[in-house]
């Protein structure tokens, strides 16, 4: 017993043996800490297996925050094989992506993520620049800044008619937005006055930009839709020697391959039998808008002459015959048009919807297109719009969780997000804009048939609406 009590030895041998020890696991802690990070669990005592099952299963509005645990756990909320995980279990969600323009043109991006109300700023845009091309007749350097499609559709139209003194000043890109395969699409627009065929996208899950293969045609101010998971390119304008001139052409991105291929051109059937010449040279045919519906693509049209707008009804796409026919005279003649002819519309529920702003900018109705009868429908007798005769698009229609969403500003500015529903849900005397800058507020108005409840508002400044796409991931 003593001889083991002695093993302990003098006090200056007990604190060289502490001072080497712990020398040694400082030392073996630092050339082991990479290597434990990476090596461990994702949560301790479980498999990852199981542990990725768990992190499917979170919202990912969680995933801001994971993703700063360690190395593996970004990793893990960041991989492709996490989302398809999540399709497999029901978990995925529906997002808002908001594009808005602010001062110096720069176009904003910003998710809304519905259920916890949080808005997430996306990363900027990247400016491209391009070398001189003297083929294309472009002289020394320049810079195309990305920016939003809510130009004032006056503008391109004096450029419809030689008027390209506008053009050089353009101050805004004219680029279109599309969202598939759970990414956003940002294609073409102007670079001062020549028009682009660039396309850019954004990886919600790598919340990145990419640029990615260019379109065929260099187009601005085109009209986007989404068929069986590839994404539409319809119309548009292109920057000839006489000012702009409107496209009839069509192509599609596939963004399993990455590759663009052609559509047949919209035939401008109506725009082909004007009574006289010289109104075929005056009267310049126009996509005004573009919508996914009972798995075709409708695209109403219109005739310009400066400052007039002539509604023509409009084409369909069939993607079974690769063809296109005449729109139903109902559906195309009565399409709701807002701004200088432009339709806006969105598909909620299989049921195709548009905004009417009834010459009024302080208000409006949502009308429904019946097909079995062939007419537009109002089914929503007053939206509750601000008068914001200053903005260039003071509205926005999107569809999300099967219901019908109004975005736009309230009485203090704030982008403001209203669904639609049904009047039997309970109701308040609140009123809807009362001021308040609580941004998870729950007020409510009564229209007709349904109520407006604010989903969820913010304070963006002085930014202006462009467009919005819904993604879900």
């Amino acid at each position: 017993m003593g001889a083991f009590l002695s093993l302990a030895g003098p006090k200056c041998v007990t604190s060289d043996y502490n001072k080497i020890s712990q020398n040694e696991t400082c030392k073996r802690q630092r050339m082991s800490s990479s290597f434990s990070e990476e090596s461990a669990r994702l949560i301790p005592s479980l498999p990852d297996e199981l542990s990725i099952q768990i992190i499917a299963r979170l919202p990912r509005i969680c995933y801001f925050n994971v993703k700063l645990v360690s190395r593996k756990w970004m990793a893990t909320v960041m991989s492709p094989e996490l989302f398809k995980l999540r399709k497999e279990l029901g978990t995925t969600e529906e997002w808002v992506y908001l594009l808005t323009k602010v001062e110096e043109d720069k176009l904003l991006s910003h998710a809304l993520d519905p259920l916890s109300r949080k808005w997430q700023r996306l990363p900027m845009m990247p400016n491209v620049v391009y070398e001189d091309e003297s083929r294309k007749g472009f002289s020394g350097r320049w810079m195309w800044n990305m920016a939003g499609p809510s130009m004032n559709i006056a503008e391109v139209i004096r450029g419809l008619f030689g008027r390209k003194d506008s053009l050089d000043q353009m101050p805004y890109c004219g680029c279109a937005i599309g969202a598939v395969g759970g990414c956003l699409y940002v294609l073409g627009g102007f670079s001062r006055a020549s028009t682009m065929k660039c396309v850019w996208r954004f990886d919600p899950i790598q919340n990145q930009w990419s640029e990615m293969t260019s379109m065929t045609t260099g187009r601005a101010y085109c009209k986007t839709g989404i068929l069986n998971n590839k994404l539409y390119v319809i119309g548009g304008v292109s920057q000839g020697r006489g000012g702009l001139t409107p496209l009839q052409s069509a192509e599609v991105f596939d963004p399993s391959m990455g590759t663009w291929s052609q559509v047949p051109s919209m035939p401008f059937s109506k725009a082909q039998v004007l009574p006289a010449a010289f109104l075929a040279d005056m009267l310049k045919p126009i996509a005004t808008g573009l919508t996914s519906y009972m798995g075709r693509l409708c695209v109403p049209q219109s005739l310009y002459s400066w400052p007039f707008f002539v509604d023509v009804g409009g084409e369909i796409y069939d993607p079974e015959t690769n063809s296109w026919v005449e729109m139903p005279n109902g559906m195309g003649e009565g399409w709701p048009a807002r701004q200088a002819g432009t339709k806006l519309s969105v598909v909620v529920d299989g049921e195709l919807y548009a905004f009417d702003p009834s010459s009024s900018l302080d208000s409006g109705k949502i009308k429904v297109y019946d097909q079995s009868e062939d007419t537009w429908k109002v089914v929503i007798g007053k939206v509750p719009i601000y008068d914001l005769r200053e903005s260039e698009s003071p509205y926005l229609l999107a569809g999300f969780h099967g219901k019908l969403h109004v975005i736009t500003k309230d009485a203090n500015h704030r982008v403001t997000v209203l669904r639609a529903d049904s009047r039997s849900l309970p109701s308040s005397s609140t009123p809807l804009f009362d001021g308040s800058s609580n941004e998870h507020s729950d007020s409510i108005t009564e229209s007709d048939a349904v109520v407006w409840k604010v989903v969820a508002t913010s304070d963006f400044g002085s930014a202006e609406l462009v467009s919005c796409q819904v993604l879900e991931i």
